[in-house]
């Protein structure tokens, strides 16, 4: 094409339907392995930085994790309002921990990771993500299966942040979407808890699964509110669900919310504000009519399997 020119021989492909591939021009691969769970890589890429893939899923990268990671864990924080307690299931690179532990409440973190070797990876070559969470005294990593601890931890956890990997068949969280994963997240939670999810991407082609997340999470919890956000290096938008015995507010005010955010968190956000977060939570009208729509749940026995992996190469 006349004006254009490739700077990359070495892309990483995503596949997103039968029809569609989402493509980054790779300048270096920083790190790779094969570990028992799934297929990894850390590259650098030449627009957005550097970036986690996972079984040739694009998991997050330096160049915009922020619009995915601060929706991810404020709007639920916001909502309780003084979180001290907090499990993260998930979140190898350590930006979700890193998220948390803004708020001054936050008395506790723990961060459940199945794959050691990705922590691993992330904490040597992904600092810029997690800028040194793991060394906060207020957070403890425990690699193992989050079904497994979900079954021995207490029941006093203020917010459950669920950060997966997309549940493709052969990868290691496919489970962690059904309601029989949802109910053992409920029964962990303070009476005041809230639980928010990565839900999926919410792009016409692609929506059939979050309006099935979310509504598998309304046959455990009474109040359940959808959000998204745009995430570039993704391609759409993104859905994220809030869950909770609690009453949702979808009108936050936005002064509130800057004033609760100005008096118990440290640190500048790049994305989330009063105005934001407002915005997060009213949802288009194609989302809420798939959402309203849906009838089926996920269990263990019928599990929803997210399309296809991706492949790095020439």
């Amino acid at each position: 094409m006349s004006g254009s020119e490739l700077k990359a021989d070495f892309w990483m492909s995503e596949y997103i339907t039968p029809w569609d591939i989402y493509v980054h021009g790779v300048t270096s691969v920083l790190a790779y392995k094969k570990t028992a769970f799934q297929e990894m890589y850390v590259v650098e890429t030449g627009t957005y930085g550097k970036g986690l893939v996972l079984d040739g899923k694009w998991q997050s990268c330096t160049g915009d994790e922020f619009l995915y990671h601060e929706p991810l864990v404020h709007p639920a924080m916001i909502l309780h309002g003084s979180p001290r307690k907090v499990l993260v299931l998930g979140g190898g690179e350590g930006a979700t921990i890193r998220e948390v532990l803004r708020w001054k409440t936050v008395e506790k973190v723990v961060m459940i990771d199945i794959d050691g070797e990705v922590v691993e990876a992330c904490k040597e070559y992904l600092p810029e993500m997690h800028q040194n969470a793991f060394d906060d005294p207020r957070c403890e990593v425990v690699i193992g299966d989050a079904l497994e601890f979900l079954d021995t931890t207490g029941n006093d956890w203020d917010v459950v942040i669920s950060d997966l990997s997309d549940p493709i068949e052969e990868g290691p969280s496919f489970q962690l979407f059904t309601k029989d994963y949802f109910e053992k997240v409920r029964r962990v939670m303070s009476p005041s808890g809230y639980f928010v999810v990565q839900a999926g991407p919410v792009s016409p082609a692609e929506l059939k699964m979050h309006a099935r997340i979310v509504n598998t999470l309304k046959s455990v919890f009474p109040n359940v509110q959808s959000l998204t956000s745009y995430i570039s290096t993704y391609g759409a938008p993104w859905g994220f669900a809030i869950a909770s015995t609690q009453a949702i507010d979808t009108r936050p005010e936005p002064a509130d919310t800057d004033k609760v955010l100005a008096e118990k968190t440290t640190g500048g956000f790049r994305m989330l504000d009063g105005i934001t977060l407002l915005g997060l939570m009213q949802l288009p009208g194609h989302v809420r009519q798939a959402i309203a729509s849906e009838t089926e749940v996920y269990t263990m026995a019928a599990p929803p399997k997210f399309f296809g992996k991706g492949s790095v190469g020439q």
